[in-house]
């Protein structure tokens, strides 16, 4: 059926099931920051080595997300919804259910699998409901779910976490994903998948510059906020000197930003794309390095959290609408790309600012290597902006008319 044809409730209830399965997702990832020193202690191992549980969720992104896009392009993207979800439900399971370091590292990673391709395939479905010009905020309301997760979700989360043991927060994922793949089996449109895509032409995207480009500027800008973030309990405790019990407000803090920036960054992209996505990145970084000035103050912790929330999320935003704009007709791998590139992110921000904390820099330490990383990902931008420019300055070129109609005749 298509978008005009659809009614505008229709649409929403269906967006908003595709953005609870981001609800989900976006918990279980980031709960973990919230526990992080409660699954230290639950299994034995200190806190950098705690923060390889981010890492190794992230590679499981990294991994699933362009194989499983890239071998289910031709499945009906309803049915595919569920089997990924369904997944992801198990490995949230096996995670409540680890008993030692290594068992939770490996459930983890098979968490971690699905997550890319169902925000691939969940923004595919959304934009597919409603008019071209609409398409951005389509799919941020998909992403919205995350946000949302990161404001209510997350905090929710950990505090049942800091109360009833880690592990029940896992299970709480476990509901919310049972929840999902019963709202989309009831409400989202079942769709086909293209019936003509290969695994080989949906990985050629891959050779293409300004998706490798775009790639990079995830991994690298956005690691800044991972490096943050990943940290972001004994950045509470130990550095602005608050209790425990304060780190899930500074959490729901994190994700009112979310929200925020969510919802704006669909407009930013729908009104100028890659303009929006160069000033979210350099919003970023100033935001990043500003943190590590205030963080000691309480006041200015919230606040430059919030700010650098907004921010993340705008960029997010951006690339995500990047990727598929860039990714010709593998648009679900390109989706699927920038949570792989976010989580590469993820794995590179906590795993640089378990370094420096390693290293007895401190937990300001952090946000300052974000900065650098933000500043970083300014080069495959400016690189970006190159390429683009040569492109379309070609397509000028190869347009303009030639022979005698370049001949002006002079006026009368």
């Amino acid at each position: 059926m298509s978008p005009p044809r659809r009614s505008t409730l229709r649409v929403v209830v269906a967006v908003v099931a595709l953005a609870l399965g981001g609800f989900a997702i976006g918990t279980t990832e980031f709960v973990t920051m919230g526990v992080l020193p409660d699954i230290a202690d639950g299994v034995g191992v200190d806190i950098p080595s705690a923060g390889h549980v981010i890492s190794v969720y992230a590679l499981g992104v990294v991994v699933g997300a362009p194989v499983i896009a890239a071998l289910s392009a031709r499945l009906p993207r309803r049915a595919l919804l569920v089997g990924l979800m369904g997944a992801f439900l198990v490995g949230n399971a096996l995670t409540a259910l680890a008993p030692g370091y290594r068992t939770l590292l490996v459930a983890r990673f098979l968490t971690g699998l699905p997550h890319g391709a169902y925000f691939g395939v969940a923004s595919l479905v959304a934009a597919s409901l409603v008019a071209p010009h609409l398409r951005g905020r389509a799919v941020s309301s998909v992403i919205l779910g995350l946000a949302a997760a990161m404001l209510t979700g997350v905090p929710a989360a950990t505090w049942m976490g800091q109360q009833l043991g880690w592990r029940s927060a896992y299970w709480l994922v476990v509901v919310l994903a049972a929840i999902t793949v019963a709202a989309v089996l009831a409400v989202v449109p079942s769709s086909p998948g293209r019936a003509e895509a290969t695994i080989r032409g949906e990985l050629g995207a891959l050779k293409r510059p300004q998706v490798i480009l775009t790639l990079l500027v995830g991994v690298v800008g956005f690691g800044g906020m991972f490096a943050l973030y990943s940290y972001i309990a004994p950045v509470v405790t130990d550095v602005a000197q608050l209790s425990r019990g304060t780190v899930p407000w500074v959490l729901l803090v994190y994700g009112a930003g979310g929200v925020i920036g969510t919802a704006l960054g669909g407009r930013l992209a729908d009104w100028s794309l890659f303009p929006s996505l160069v000033g979210s990145l350099v919003f970023l970084g100033v935001l990043l390095a500003v943190v590590a000035l205030v963080s000691p103050w309480a006041p200015g912790l919230f606040v430059g959290v919030f700010l650098v929330s907004i921010g993340a999320s705008v960029m997010a935003i951006c690339m995500q609408m990047r990727l598929m704009e860039t990714a010709g007709d593998a648009q679900m791998l390109g989706a699927a790309l920038n949570h792989s590139a976010l989580n590469m992110a993820n794995a590179l921000g906590a795993w640089l600012g378990g370094l420096v904390i390693a290293a007895g820099l401190g937990y300001r330490a952090p946000s300052v290597v974000g900065a650098g990383l933000a500043v970083a990902g300014l080069i495959p931008l400016a690189l970006s902006a190159v390429l683009r420019r040569r492109t379309r300055d070609a397509a000028v070129r190869a347009d303009a008319p030639v022979g005698p109609a370049r001949v002006r005749v002079p006026a009368a």
